[in-house]
């Protein structure tokens, strides 16, 4: 059986990579320009979340992010600045996991291009752009996912193949993790920097309450001669159903501060200016 520790820390970290990178095209449309950057430099003073907009589609990606990457994610910083009023379950115990690397298998492949998407179902809009770079979300999913728990403690990671922003994740002892994709944005400062958010909604079941909460990613991409590097805050905030909603507002109640390495696995992976 999972433990319920190992099952909240799992909550918090489970939308590192199942969240976005970078949107382009009809899915997502810029943020205005450096509010996403002086967000990422303003942590932890994170009193509202960010300006997006409804999520459409999959994220598309930056063309250097194609193939197959060894990624690893090391928790730097948390804060809960609600705190000791409200805060997150398992937050303090989420401490056991600062400056200890997390290490997993990430793949981005190419999607069909819009055109080709509107010949086969013949009312979408025809775009003449080349194929998209797009996040493999299930293989991602699970790797991340068994990095966390355990091989044995997670049996699969399903999308939706209508709805790529709808993602579940089964565990053992008939849990699931249900995530779904409601908003987001992006912004670009320089041709080899991407920045993205994206905000979850969270539902956890495995017991007779559900366990519901909003989650948002933020991720700072920066991309170098042999690897792509990362600063990323998820923040957790409670969601409407919760009976302290309106005492938190929308400031969050636990940040999580992360370091992302990315090294390709085989020289096709490489960056190229």
């Amino acid at each position: 059986m999972i433990s319920k520790k190992r099952i909240r820390c799992f909550l918090w970290s489970l939308t590192l990579i199942l969240g976005g990178l970078f949107g382009s095209g009809f899915w997502s449309k810029p943020a205005q320009a450096g509010v996403l950057a002086d967000r990422v430099a303003a942590f932890p003073n994170w009193q509202t979340k960010p300006p997006t907009q409804a999520a459409q589609g999959d994220l598309v990606y930056p063309a250097w992010l194609e193939g197959t990457w060894h990624t690893t994610s090391t928790l730097v910083d948390l804060v809960a600045p609600l705190a000791p009023d409200l805060i997150t379950p398992g937050f303090e115990s989420n401490r056991n996991y600062l400056h200890q690397p997390i290490e997993f298998d990430v793949r981005f492949i190419k999607q069909p291009s819009p055109q080709r998407i509107a010949t086969a179902l013949k009312f979408l809009p025809i775009n003449t752009n080349s194929a998209r770079v797009v996040a493999d979300r299930a293989f991602n999913g699970l790797n991340l996912a068994r990095a966390y728990l355990g091989d044995r403690a997670v049996l699969s990671v399903k999308v939706d193949p209508d709805t790529p922003t709808r993602q579940i994740t089964l565990l053992r002892d008939d849990r699931q993790l249900v995530s779904i994709v409601n908003a987001r944005a992006i912004e670009t400062s320089a041709p080899d920097r991407f920045i993205t958010t994206e905000v979850f909604q969270q539902i956890f079941r495995g017991s007779s309450q559900p366990y519901l909460n909003q989650v948002e990613t933020t991720t700072a991409y920066q991309r170098q001669k042999t690897a792509i590097v990362a600063d990323q805050i998820t923040a957790v905030y409670l969601s409407p159903q919760d009976p302290n909603y309106f005492k938190a507002g929308e400031t969050p109640l636990a940040l999580y501060r992360y370091q992302l390495e990315l090294a390709p696995i085989d020289k096709q992976t490489v960056p190229s200016d």
